[in-house]
């Protein structure tokens, strides 16, 4: 499980470095994709198995809806192997989905990580707050 936020730096060559808490988890490699909401997501290998395992399964590619959310995902994914430090090269394009330049906000998020823009993050975060309770409202059939 992937839990709390980062703030870490992208450098110039587009490395972004891991939260040390992450890095044996993610050591054997991972998959960083679009994500929803101008985020990039972040799978480890078995879990990104497992997700288009899901999508494989649920989305009929005789849909045209389906067919576009699975190119969204897959045609965006990129493999990716932390180097000694922790680091990771996010590509360009990813990059740009996601609008990273400096200041990266590395999100725990249960089953993955979210790579958001630090100034995007805020807002996402602020907008999430104020509506905590009409979110949580939608999801009233969950106990524990």
């Amino acid at each position: 499980m992937f839990l709390g936020q980062y703030n870490h730096t992208l450098d110039t060559k587009g490395r972004l470095t891991l939260p040390a808490r992450f890095r044996e988890r993610l050591a054997q490699g991972i998959v960083v994709t679009r994500g929803l909401d101008g985020c990039l997501f972040v799978f480890t290998n078995d879990i990104w198995e497992q997700f288009t395992a899901i999508l494989g399964k649920e989305l009929p590619f005789t849909q045209k809806s389906a067919r576009a959310f699975s190119r969204f995902f897959f045609s965006g994914a990129s493999d990716v192997v932390p180097d000694r430090q922790g680091r990771i090269l996010i590509p360009s394009f990813l990059r740009r989905y996601a609008n990273l330049h400096e200041e990266v906000m590395i999100v725990g998020a249960n089953t993955r990580i979210e790579l958001w823009d630090a100034k995007r993050w805020q807002d996402t975060l602020l907008d999430v707050e104020s509506n905590a309770e009409q979110i949580a409202e939608q999801f009233g059939n969950i106990t524990f």
